[in-house]
């Protein structure tokens, strides 16, 4: 029996398929410049003074809420939508998308106070667009990549996201310190004087890789299923139905997710925290070493990627296990959970920092295998719409924690939100382990009898 995803795959899959990668990784480096900037706006610039903070847990909680909202709510939607129509143009309407949306908040950012509820506004749209290209992009996988090259491609995924984390808030540091570097030798152009700081460079630089990203997928061909008759076609509403039915029929796949439900419930909160950890937290440390908050706020993120980066190019060169991947899940996620407690409980950037690689470390591999079991269990064209509700269900927490995280560190110290978070999700997976339903998550039968679910 022919396999649906090998008629598919066009004969140089695999180089189609390093093309829109490598044009993706410019986009995905290009929004991490431009989101550590984004902090370093927020914390040094609108709400610098230390009686601010409950403003600026507020702002941080309420952009990374409105972004996380708006991409996990309209997940259905976007699966539906991936499965219906052609991948290659929902990714190129995207990329144009994220564009226009980056640079319109570069627009705010040059106001001399953005308004916080523009921001909020435009975290919302960016979300949205990002989901809808994160599900053509999911789905694309197994109609470009040989079965056998997927847990590679998923570590090559894997070491971008990484890569971006260790490139990001270096380059965006360089950037944002031009204005003053040019003030002070006197080279600075006049239009630079109302400039506080180079954060819109940041965001310059991430438009201009939204364009860069779809001019190169303007050139490649990705394969859709083909459209199913007229008159069998599911509707919309049936179509955005049947990741549930498919999921909620599997219980070792629901189970798997709702591990991930608890690891975002409790991590989520990290892009909330560590800002505030850094600022309230390790500040007697890196002031009494000379330090900067930017510099702590970068040493952190660096490390974390470059943790991410070795993590992602292991799992990239191993290719991870071929027997019970779902070890390669729940492992690394004690691992991390425990990082995580460490994180919050360290007293010096240097403990932070070590905590931040070993999570980084694990992410890679934590995430890949986890892809490779869902490529291997559902077909690629249903992967679409069950993509999208897995995402949903193991996103639908995220929105919680990054509120709580905002509401606690208001209120108490953020690193033992962060102790308290990582010893949960340390004891949650490690109970996993020891869960029967967990181990059938490889069953055959789960994806050999896929396409007898029906449409709803």
């Amino acid at each position: 029996m022919t396999n649906p995803a090998s008629s598919l795959q066009p004969p140089d899959g695999w180089r189609t398929f390093l093309w829109l990668w490598g044009s993706q990784a410019m986009s995905v480096i290009g929004s991490a410049i431009a989101g550590f900037a984004f902090n370093i706006y927020l914390t040094q610039t609108r709400f610098p003074l230390a009686e601010q903070k409950p403003q600026l847990a507020a702002a941080l909680s309420l952009t990374a809420l409105a972004w996380t909202l708006a991409a996990t709510l309209t997940a259905p939607l976007a699966g539906a939508w991936t499965d219906r129509h052609d991948r290659r143009r929902i990714m190129l309407a995207c990329d144009l998308a994220g564009a226009a949306l980056t640079f319109a908040l570069l627009g705010l950012l040059l106001l001399p106070a953005a308004p916080l509820w523009g921001l909020v506004a435009l975290s919302a749209l960016m979300g949205l667009v990002s989901t809808f290209h994160g599900s053509a992009f999911d789905a694309s996988y197994t109609s470009l990549v040989p079965r056998d090259r997927l847990p590679r491609a998923n570590g090559l995924m894997q070491t971008v996201w990484s890569l971006a984390g260790l490139v990001g808030p270096a380059a965006a540091a360089l950037l944002i310190g031009v204005p003053a570097l040019l003030r002070d030798t006197g080279a600075a152009p006049a239009w630079l004087s109302g400039l506080n700081d180079g954060v819109p460079f940041a965001y310059a630089v991430d438009g201009l890789t939204f364009v860069l990203a779809a001019a190169v997928l303007w050139r490649l061909s990705v394969p859709s299923p083909a459209p199913q008759p007229a008159d069998t076609r599911p509707t919309l509403a049936q179509d955005m139905r049947f990741g549930w039915v498919f999921i909620g029929s599997r219980r070792p796949l629901l189970a798997l997710l709702l591990t991930f439900a608890v690891a975002n419930l409790c991590t989520s909160n990290l892009g909330v925290l560590e800002p505030l950890i850094v600022k309230f937290g390790l500040a007697a440390d890196w002031q009494a070493r000379g330090g900067t908050l930017q510099a702590a706020l970068a040493t952190l993120a660096v490390t974390q990627s470059v943790g991410g980066l070795l993590g992602g190019l292991l799992i990239s060169t191993w290719g991870g296990l071929k027997h019970q991947r779902v070890l390669g899940v729940l492992i690394p996620m004690v691992v991390s959970g425990l990082a995580f407690a460490a994180f919050g409980a360290s007293a010096t950037v240097l403990g932070a920092a070590a905590a931040l690689f070993v999570m980084g470390l694990t992410l890679p591999t934590m995430n890949a295998h986890s892809q490779s079991i869902w490529q291997s269990q559902v077909p690629p064209e249903m992967q679409g719409r069950v993509f999208s509700v897995r995402r949903l269900i193991a996103q639908f927490t995220s929105p919680a924690s990054t509120a709580l995280a905002g509401v606690l560190a208001a209120r108490y110290a953020p690193g033992g939100v962060a102790i308290v978070a990582g010893l949960l999700l340390a004891a949650v997976a490690a109970l996993q382990l020891l869960n029967p339903v967990m181990r059938r998550v490889e069953d055959p039968s789960l994806s050999a009898h896929a396409k007898e679910v029906p449409a709803s």
